[in-house]
């Protein structure tokens, strides 16, 4: 498999990871338990989600595909109206995948220059940085996943293989 072709991969799997939790676990959770504090580094559920939209959308996507660094708090509350919240974590987490679509191999083989929260100026390898976006969201959706199970609630399989094997099937449904 060529870097390209994991890259996309993984923007794919981060899509659908995210879309699982959201559409079918945090939208079922209670308003008291999905702003509670339970604990997580982004205190609630909704702490959280919100970091990782600052992250998705207006940290790394941006940086990415626009080469611009907005200064923007890591705990800002970009959205604060939930159901609002789901569908801009959604639109950002599917803007990966056309976007690495047309992505030109040899970028991935290039550096990326940005400038980090902070105010350093940064350069690191780019396809290791764009595979630290999708780990981020997979690191935030385990967070979110274990608040849930503390909370007596089911969570989804998200785990890569589980992906993998969805699409496998999806594939052999369409040949027959």
């Amino acid at each position: 498999m060529t870097l390209h072709a994991s890259t996309l991969l993984m923007a794919r799997y981060h899509a659908w990871a995210t879309r699982r939790l959201l559409e079918n676990h945090v939208t079922a959770l209670p308003e008291e338990d999905y702003r509670r504090d339970c604990g997580l580094y982004f205190h609630s559920v909704h702490g959280t989600l919100n970091h990782m939209l600052v992250a998705d959308a207006l940290l790394w996507f941006p940086r990415f595909a626009l080469g611009v660094s907005n200064t923007v708090a890591l705990d800002l509350q970009a959205e604060p109206d939930r159901a609002r919240l789901v569908e801009r974590l959604l639109e950002a987490a599917a803007a990966w995948e056309p976007f690495v679509v047309e992505l030109p191999e040899r970028r991935l083989s290039g550096e990326l220059d940005y400038t980090s929260t902070k105010g350093l100026a940064i350069t690191l390898p780019y396809a290791a940085t764009l595979a630290h976006v999708f780990n981020h969201g997979t690191h935030h959706r385990g967070q979110i996943t274990a608040a849930l199970t503390a909370m007596g609630c089911a969570c989804p399989e998200l785990d890569l293989v589980y992906w993998l094997q969805a699409e496998r099937h999806q594939q052999e449904q369409h040949k027959q």
